[in-house]
């Protein structure tokens, strides 16, 4: 009987791995059961493994090959490329058999005619023992695009045969325990799809650094995807809430816009791809439009409930056809195998002068010798621990990666191949590190700091930090509920894994600050600004916006719907802003719309601000990004709450401005709620609880105005003491007040974790909730189930 030696994709499935190799296994078992649920798959075949070992077989390899290998060193890795120089030499030497290229040469034709003309097809490896839960194999063998004609066919599926041997490939096997002489390569000839015209990029259907699994994150590029496996650009990112996919108008929760700096594209013989500068204009262009991300997501959605595991997939979109295809996935092989409840916590105590910064990836502070390397060629000059900075890193990296301590590229995202790898060998890496290779000196010590979110530092020197072990999965939880007090969307995902049962308090200020930088009255009212240099620099923040209000709405609901999707379904409470005058006149342009004031602390803030003609326009653009939220996104779990209301007026009129703007009290489930931070809250705390839905104590500006202490002052600072009975009896009156009215109350601040004393004072009045900065919540916790024993 005649073995098949070549097979279409659509005839083979996941099981067949041993037939066809993983990539090839996935994209059969895609083509047979996800095309017909919409997902498109570019047709295809693939050469057995049978083949493969034919191959070996009857060009008498096999004990060649194993004589190789047995003499490389195993200790020192010292002879690995000539090892492998030797090992693909013998492979690029041998003869296709007749019948393989016969097969191979039926099925190339036959799928041309199905299309009508003589196709462009890429030919990539897939070996048997790729795409595991355990190992990747991520870049270890060879892919090559853009091949037309049988011979070109025919030479690239021996190519891919030998990329078997690549030097990254043999010492993957050996990290990995796989033994050589049982790995076969399959090579998958699949339907070019022209993202040379297009885009093309990567997506975990899980957070890559956090392992949070209810977001998609989806990367792009121009051109042809290998510039992101690659890390030589700086992708665009997207963040999909799982949750909203097909539910809700919105399910993008962030959109970051990547340099993108090169685009991959075919030869301009029609024969290889070049890499070429993109145009500075199409750097600022977003790959992928929202009803594209969103199409993306939803399919790798529906290939991770497919395949039931933590996936990472890769895409491109036909600039021709202007269709999306998805042209490879295989399982995540790092975070999906974690604890995601076990951790250290890194604290930086301090350092030295930053040199770079970049996307961090992996979470932790480490320090080194510098190596600035050329190339993987220079891989005996970095030691075990130091640190390795370079331009981008390549799967022919690999065998020397393990030695760093971390990485550092001037280029790639965080789903390039130096993020991919410094995942899997647990260092952690700086990618798109603008510079770096200019601005580290070869020898220098530096730190390396991931313990900040999603930026990662090179500080000079040996830096001064604290690491502690957390085990989340063992903390006895509270009746008092323990809730978070966050700022920054980036640590969101991380911090969602602690204990907790929500956020209590959502500061808008650090996002208005660090995200959008804009007063939001100078895009209200931008076509009026005065002063020339400041238009021009909102102009170039905000290029993208032909109405500029939108970027301040933007900016502002990807960053609370970061946080509600990560704490998702539990309360996200996002406190209104509460900048006073002095802080807004710092933001772009904010100098014109705002007054002095002799005392900003208790002068123009909170509430007075949002019905005031001086802010009301910006008032509304914060109202809009939380229709966008929780009416666009489903992100229902945010609720609202009002800063520094004065009196019972006030009150009234912010809710019924809010209701003006679409945000209605009780309306899809939406609860307003207000600070408890003046005397006059608690005083008439029953009247201020049949306008709002709860309270939320701030202790810190309760304290300075019952005992009439300006915080900012240091002269008086030792008078600054939650713990005085006057500030007591205050919080105690507002907490029994809402208990009599059936309202909530939570207290946000850090008395309760520095003073266990505190903490049973506010469990033994019956506080429904406690929130805390993340440091200080462990400690929060264990004196709340102290309170609650006592």
């Amino acid at each position: 009987m005649k073995t098949d030696l070549v097979i279409p994709f659509g005839e083979v499935g996941i099981k067949d791995v041993a037939m066809v190799g993983g990539k090839n296994a996935s994209l059969g078992e895609m083509a047979k059961h996800l095309q017909p649920l919409g997902v498109n798959i570019p047709d295809g075949f693939a050469t057995t493994a049978e083949a493969f070992r034919l191959f070996l077989k009857e060009n008498n390899l096999v004990e060649k090959l194993n004589s190789l290998i047995h003499s490389l060193d195993k200790k020192e890795f010292k002879n690995l490329v000539s090892v492998s120089k030797e090992a693909k030499q013998l492979l690029l030497d041998a003869t296709l058999s007749a019948d393989l290229k016969s097969q191979i040469i039926s099925h190339y034709n036959a799928l041309c005619k199905k299309f009508n003309h003589e196709l462009d097809v890429a030919v990539r490896s897939s070996a048997t023992a790729e795409d595991l839960p355990t190992a990747s194999f991520a870049g270890q063998h060879e892919s090559y695009l853009n091949i037309r004609g049988v011979d070109a066919v025919l030479k690239s599926v021996q190519n891919c045969f030998a990329s078997l041997y690549n030097a990254r490939a043999i010492k993957y096997r050996i990290d990995n325990g796989f033994d050589h002489s049982k790995v076969a390569l399959s090579a998958g000839i699949q339907l070019m799809v022209r993202s040379d015209k297009a885009s093309s990029g990567v997506c975990f259907t899980i957070e890559p650094d956090s392992g949070f699994n209810n977001a998609i994150v989806i990367t792009g590029c121009w051109g042809l995807g290998e510039n992101i496996v690659q890390g030589a650009i700086t992708p665009d990112e997207f963040h999909v809430f799982k949750p909203s996919i097909g539910k809700f108008k919105r399910a993008i929760i962030s959109k970051k816009i990547g340099s993108k700096a090169k685009t991959l594209i075919y030869g301009l013989d029609g024969v290889g791809t070049i890499n070429t500068d993109t145009p500075v204009e199409k750097q600022k262009q977003w790959t992928l439009i929202d009803s594209e991300i969103e199409t993306i997501a939803k399919w790798a959605l529906i290939i991770e409930e497919h395949y039931k595991m933590p996936m990472d997939v890769e895409w491109a979109k036909d600039g021709i056809s202007g269709d999306l295809f998805i042209v490879q996935a295989r399982p995540e092989t790092v975070h999906s195998l974690k604890n995601p409840y076990v951790l250290k916590e890194y604290y930086l105590k301090q350092k030295g002068a930053t040199l770079v910064s970049g996307n961090a990836v992996g979470t932790g502070i480490t320090y080194g010798i510098a190596r600035v390397l050329n190339s993987p060629a220079d891989s005996d000059k970095l030691k075990k621990g130091e640190v390795l900075v370079t331009d981008i890193t390549n799967p022919d990296w690999d065998p020397i990666l393990k030695k760093a301590a971390a990485i550092i590229t001037n280029k790639g995202g965080r789903t390039s191949h130096a993020a991919i790898v410094a995942r899997e060998v647990g260092a952690i890496a700086i990618v798109g590190a603008n510079g770096a290779t200019n601005k580290i000196k070869d020898g220098d010590v530096v730190t390396v700091d991931n313990s900040q979110g999603k930026n990662g530092f090179v500080y000079s020197g040996k830096s001064d930090w604290e690491v502690k072990d957390l085990d989340f999965s063992k903390i006895k939880m509270p009746q008092t509920k323990p809730m978070l007090i966050l700022a920054d969307p980036d640590k969101a995902y991380k911090f969602s894994f602690y204990p907790n049962q929500g956020v209590g308090l959502m500061r808008l200020e650090f996002v208005i600050n660090t995200a959008i930088r804009i007063h939001p009255m100078a895009l209200v009212k931008f076509d009026e600004l005065t002063e020339v240099s400041v238009k021009k620099e909102i102009e170039d923040l905000t290029y993208q916006y032909t109405d500029k209000k939108n970027y301040f709405i933007d900016k502002l609901s990807q960053a609370i719907g970061t946080i509600a999707a990560a704490f998702y379904p539990k309360d996200v409470i996002v406190r209104m802003s509460d900048f006073k005058t002095n802080e807004y006149a710092n933001l772009l342009g904010g100098k014109q719309f705002e007054a002095e004031e002799e005392n900003p602390m208790i002068g123009f803030r909170g509430a007075s601000r949002y019905y005031n003609e001086r802010y009301k326009e910006g008032f509304k653009l914060e109202c809009e990004a939380m229709k966008v939220v929780r009416d666009e996104m489903g992100l229902t779990n945010v609720k609202l709450m009002i800063p520094f209301c004065r009196t019972v007026d006030e009150g009234k009129k912010v809710v019924s401005l809010m209701e003006s703007y679409g945000l209605k009290r009780g309306e899809n489930g939406l609860e307003i709620y207000v600070m408890a931070e003046i005397p006059s809250n608690v005083i008439l705390a029953e009247e201020f609880a049949k306008v709002f839905d709860g309270f939320s104590i701030g202790s810190n500006d309760l304290t300075q105005l019952t005992l009439g202490i300006d915080r900012d002052s240091n002269i008086i600072s030792d008078l600054f003491d939650e713990n005085n009975k006057a500030v007591k009896w205050m919080i105690a009156h507002v907490i029994n007040s809402a208990k009599l009215c059936g309202s909530k109350i939570g207290l946000c601040g850090q008395a309760p974790s520095d003073y266990p004393e505190f903490a049973e004072f506010l469990v033994a009045h019956g506080i429904d909730s406690i929130s805390y900065n993340p440091d200080a919540l462990l400690k929060g916790i264990e004196n709340m189930n102290k309170a609650e024993i006592n």
